[in-house]
């Protein structure tokens, strides 16, 4: 197995250890910037960028109460959560012309779930053959933008919708 190192993911980490709280209610503590990648909120949920992303523009929607699954959320607060995943698909369109979405929620450790806790819905922009040699054989991802660069555009283009 080959290796990639990538060292500024263990200072991510080890800010955001379990016994430092949830990493999503932390974010949402802290002021709208490219260093905690939220790009619009809503009156009960927001819109973040993943630090990790499948692809160039994976969001996620986030509800700001700290809730483990999604019937736990009141019916206001779920709406609002599909159309802001509405809201990111078409702005994710209008950015980068994907061909198609993958958008879903692990709730659960055994679904998957990345951040146990704080149920969050992933929006991610395909393109037809964007599994590459690079994801297919290498089991590595190449994302052709910085992850600041994907920020403003997504965070410019939700000011946009927005007026």
């Amino acid at each position: 197995m080959k290796h990639i190192w990538s060292p500024w993911r263990m200072k991510y980490l080890e800010k955001h250890r379990k016994d430092n709280g949830c990493v999503f209610c932390n974010e949402q503590s802290k002021a709208d910037n490219a260093e905690n990648l939220i790009a619009f909120r809503g009156e009960l949920a927001y819109v973040i960028l993943n630090r990790y992303p499948y692809a160039s523009g994976h969001l996620m929607v986030i509800p700001f109460e700290h809730k483990s699954s999604i019937e736990e959320l009141d019916s206001k607060t779920r709406a609002e959560m599909m159309e802001l995943a509405s809201q990111c698909m078409t702005a994710l369109r209008n950015i980068y012309k994907p061909q198609g979405f993958n958008m879903g929620a692990n709730i659960g450790e055994a679904a998957g779930a990345g951040v146990l806790g704080h149920v969050h819905i992933h929006i991610v922009p395909r393109w037809s053959g964007d599994t590459n040699f690079m994801s297919a054989l290498s089991e590595t991802r190449v994302l052709p933008e910085a992850l600041e660069d994907t920020y403003k555009r997504v965070r410019d283009e939700f000011g946009k919708m927005r007026r």
